[in-house]
C-alpha cells in the first residue's frame, strides 16, 4: 500500500514539474517579449491553479478521492485567479517594479538572462516545492474530515487577509489626498504585513487539508517553504527594505505594528 502510494505521488510530482516548466518558459518568453519582469507577478497565482489542473486530470482513474482532488482545485483557484487579476490590475500600464528594474540593472546581464536566472528559475523552483500538496493531495485516497475542515478554516482566514488587505492598500494608493503617506489603517494595523500572512495561511491550510496520508503529511515543506520566501526572501524583507526609504514614520511604525502575525498594535 505504502509502495503504491509512494509510486502515485511520484508520478503526480512528474506531472507537475513538467507543468511548471512548460508554464514558466511560455512566461519567459512573454517577459523577454515585453521587456518586463512584472509579468512572472501574474503569471504566479495562475501557474498553481494550472498544477491543480494537471494534478487532478493525473488522479482520475487512479486511487485517489475524486471529491477532494476537485476541492484542491477550487481552493487554488480561487487563490490563484483573484491574486493574478489583482496584480494585473495593478501593473497594467505601469513602469517597471522597481524592484525588478533594480535587480536588472544590478546585474548587469542581458534582460533575457537576468529574467532566467534570476527571476523565472527561481520562481519556478519556488512554485514546484510550494504546491507539492496540490500534485500529492490529489492522490490521496481519503478525506479525512477533521483536517478537511481545519484546513479549510485556515485557508479561508489567509484568503481574507490577503484579499481585504491588498483591497484596502489599493483604496488607499487611489486617494490622492494619501500620496507619500503610510498604510497603517484596516488590517495594516495590526501587521505590517497581512498579504503575505494570508498566503501563509493559504498554503498551511491546503497543506492540512492533505496531511491525512504519509505523502501529504511530507509536504509540510509547502507552507514551510512559503512562509520563508514571504519573510526572509522575496516578500516582507524585500518591501520594507524599499519603504523604510521612501516613507517618513516607517520605523515608528515598524515599532508599534506586528512583522507577520496579527496582533494588537504595540504602545508608545
Amino acid at each position: 500500500m505504502i509502495d503504491n502510494d509512494l509510486a502515485q505521488a511520484g508520478a503526480a510530482l512528474a506531472a507537475g514539474l513538467g507543468v511548471v516548466v512548460a508554464f514558466m518558459a511560455v512566461c519567459l518568453a512573454w517577459s523577454v517579449r515585453s521587456q518586463k519582469l512584472t509579468v512572472v507577478d501574474t503569471a504566479w497565482g495562475l501557474g498553481f491553479v494550472l498544477v491543480a489542473l494537471a494534478s487532478a486530470v493525473v488522479a482520475t482513474g487512479g486511487d485517489g478521492d475524486p471529491v477532494l482532488r476537485w476541492v484542491l482545485v477550487g481552493m487554488t483557484a480561487v487563490w490563484g485567479v483573484r491574486l493574478a487579476t489583482y496584480l494585473h490590475l495593478r501593473n497594467r500600464g505601469k513602469e517597471e517594479d522597481p524592484r525588478y528594474a533594480a535587480l536588472a540593472e544590478a546585474d548587469g546581464r542581458s534582460f533575457a538572462r537576468v529574467a532566467v536566472t534570476r527571476v523565472f528559475l527561481p520562481q519556478g523552483l519556488a512554485m514546484f516545492l510550494v504546491s507539492t500538496p496540490l500534485m500529492v493531495g490529489a492522490q490521496n485516497e481519503d478525506i479525512s474530515p477533521p483536517l478537511l475542515v481545519v484546513g479549510l478554516v485556515v485557508w479561508a482566514v489567509g484568503v481574507f487577509f490577503e484579499s481585504v488587505g491588498d483591497a484596502q492598500l489599493a483604496r488607499f494608493k487611489a486617494d490622492p489626498a494619501n500620496r507619500g503617506r503610510l498604510m497603517d489603517q484596516g488590517l495594516w494595523r495590526y501587521t505590517r504585513h497581512p498579504n503575505y500572512f494570508g498566503d501563509a495561511c493559504v498554503w498551511t491550510g491546503t497543506w492540512i487539508v492533505v496531511a491525512g496520508s504519509l505523502p501529504g503529511l511530507v509536504t509540510v515543506i509547502s507552507p514551510i517553504a512559503m512562509t520563508f520566501f514571504l519573510t526572509k526572501v522575496t516578500g516582507a524583507s524585500l518591501n520594507e527594505k524599499g519603504m523604510k526609504q521612501s516613507k517618513p514614520g516607517y520605523d515608528d511604525y515598524v515599532r508599534r505594528t506586528s512583522g507577520f502575525i496579527p496582533l494588537p498594535p504595540r504602545k508608545g
